[in-house]
């Protein structure tokens, strides 16, 4: 009997995923219309905290947007750096021909705490009806705006964009592959209707849809701030549309250590631990994989594993070869092995994380939950 359910279990686990490649490589990007002359303003929206390193890079590729520059309203709230951060960055927007403010974040809104709170300070500064959204660490592409905005439609309530962790190290290249297979099934899972999460790095929000449900400061607590917006607006009857194309691409900067990249999986497993408990379940059986080879080794002896672990790494090469194709890029194939390893190791390195119950730490502060 546990050969029998063990080959199920194996047999399962590649159909989620061979069907997953098949049905994410057959898609139909969905098709942005004419924006509207004249092209409507926008508020984009930046958290820093102690960012002076990334700033610069970040309000560069602001000011490199193919967009009305007259039609943008950029507004980067400083939560409490202590570094340079403001002086960098009012330095890199020396003579924009849009707007452009900092606020120095010092009280609390409500409810909202961190990342959460700058935005909701924004958010009441903004004077457009759109509002898009992303991090210090973010480098856009120059398409971003009209990308986002060519998707508005009566009744949407988010765009998410897409972004992609890019660095020169083996552990930043590793990251990439991770973030974009990983957003890959998670637009798999969008097209068939059942919405996942926005990306508070890169999405727009509409000024309809963020005061319907009051803004930040009146929703609870979260350290995944855009998960518990997306819900929110969901709940009020919005529309959601998720993007996997070049346009609306984002370059994150890669976490440096092996525990900040630690910390900050586990600050998002508590927005999985929020998520529908039916797509909880498909995740806990996605990643029962490592048990169950630990289990086929003993059963069936290292040859099979090898075998298993082969099936999976051609596996994932065809969901990352369609996932790197579709936003203009070339996969990384040479380094599934390494993948592999890399893999395993978040996966023990968080499941102990997750159970010893300790604080984890973002932007310099601890939390407990």
């Amino acid at each position: 009997m546990p050969l029998v359910l063990l080959l199920a279990f194996f047999l399962g686990w590649f159909a989620v995923l061979l069907g997953s490649w098949l049905l994410f490589s057959r898609r139909r990007a969905p098709q942005g219309g004419p924006l509207p002359g004249p092209p409507p303003r926008v508020s984009i929206l930046i958290a820093a905290r102690n960012e002076e390193a990334a700033i610069g890079r970040c309000l560069q590729s602001v000011r490199a947007l193919d967009y009305p520059p007259e039609c943008l309203e950029v507004l980067l709230g400083d939560d409490a750096s202590t570094d340079q951060t403001a002086a960098v960055a009012q330095a890199a927007m020396q003579g924009f021909a849009g707007s452009f403010r900092i606020l120095s974040i010092t009280d609390t809104l409500g409810s909202a705490r961190g990342k959460a709170n700058v935005l909701a300070h924004l958010a009441r500064a903004a004077s457009t009806d759109v509002f898009l959204i992303t991090d210090a660490d973010i480098s856009l592409p120059a398409s971003w705006v009209r990308g986002l905005v060519g998707h508005l439609r009566p009744g949407l309530g988010t765009v998410t964009g897409l972004t992609l962790v890019a660095g020169p190290r083996l552990f930043d290249r590793l990251q990439g592959l991770d973030w974009l297979m990983s957003l890959a099934l998670v637009q798999m899972v969008s097209d068939r209707g059942q919405p996942v999460t926005a990306m508070g790095n890169n999405m727009l929000i509409t000024r309809d849809a963020y005061e319907a449900v009051g803004g930040y400061e009146s929703l609870p607590f979260s350290v995944t701030e855009d998960y518990e917006l997306f819900r929110a607006v969901l709940a009020k009857g919005f529309g959601w549309l998720n993007l996997f194309e070049p346009a609306v691409l984002a370059e994150s900067l890669p976490v440096a250590t092996w525990r900040g990249l630690l910390h900050q999986r586990r600050r998002w497993l508590r927005g999985v631990e929020g998520l529908p408990w039916h797509i909880q379940l498909g995740l806990i059986y996605y990643a029962g994989y490592y048990p169950a080879l630990l289990l086929a080794a003993g059963l069936w002896g290292g040859a099979a594993v090898l075998g298993i672990l082969a099936a999976k790494m051609l596996a994932q090469g065809l969901l990352a070869g369609s996932a790197y194709r579709k936003v203009g890029r070339r996969a990384p194939l040479h380094l599934l092995p390494l993948f592999e390893l890399y893999t395993l190791a978040v996966t023990a390195g968080l499941t102990g994380f997750r159970f010893s119950r300790r604080p984890f730490e973002w932007k310099g502060r601890r939390y407990s939950r």
